[in-house]
């Protein structure tokens, strides 16, 4: 990551902010973006001087998405974190969750990525990692349009990477239940032991970010930790 500018969606929570400490510490020059207004206590100090925090940017709006994402001037690797879940059935639930899923998972990382992707061809080393998940392989119980919002990004980055062969590499990361405290306070009985930290997750998102990473483009990578 040394030198390079990395942009960061969804920066400000559990996953973003451990990624975008990681890249900071390894040498990068990070772009926070986020929905909310303010970062968390710490994150500042954490990416140091020259970093760019972005708060309340809409990443669902294409022209907000634009303006963030090309504020550095140069963009290097695009990790989009942005996004949101919701449990409910598909008999009981309500119609309005698809749309707001695919809102919040679909259409920020394709606006992120028709953002950045001009920046990105014109980097030795343009890299895109989405966040899918492994709960969108085969949808179970109450998670329908969490899956089909996750599956869109699963296919938005099978595309891009076919369209930008040569380019710019684009994969996506897919985890199980990632171990933060909101999943530990909705599931207190759960063994917090098999799921994925939030840094296990952040050391294989900085590898598909990483010049390490030039021949691996168009895959979705498990990373489900013990579950």
């Amino acid at each position: 990551m040394q030198g390079k500018i990395v942009v960061i969606t969804g920066a400000f929570g559990a996953l973003g902010r451990t990624v975008a400490a990681r890249a900071a510490a390894e040498g990068a020059l990070v772009v926070a973006v986020d929905y909310a207004p303010e970062p968390p206590a710490g994150l500042v100090e954490a990416l140091g001087e020259g970093a760019l925090i972005k708060g309340e940017v809409d990443l669902s709006d294409a022209m907000a998405a634009q303006a963030a994402i090309t504020s550095a001037g140069r963009v290097d690797v695009l990790i989009n974190i942005a996004g949101g879940f919701a449990w409910e059935t598909v008999g009981e639930g309500d119609v309005a969750t698809w749309d707001r899923l695919h809102g919040l998972n679909v259409m920020t990382t394709l606006n992120a990525c028709r953002a950045a992707m001009p920046l990105l061809v014109q980097s030795a080393a343009g890299r895109i990692v989405n966040i899918g998940a492994n709960g969108a392989v085969k949808a179970g119980t109450g998670m329908g349009a969490y899956a089909a919002s996750k599956a869109g990004v699963h296919r938005l980055t099978e595309a891009l990477a076919e369209e930008y062969k040569g380019k710019a590499t684009v994969n996506a990361v897919l985890p199980s239940i990632i171990d933060t405290a909101a999943n530990r306070a909705d599931m207190p009985d759960a063994d917090f032991s098999t799921w994925v930290s939030p840094d296990e997750l952040a050391s294989v998102i900085l590898f598909l970010g990483s010049d390490a990473a030039s021949a691996v483009t168009g895959a979705l990578i498990p990373v489900t930790g013990r579950v």
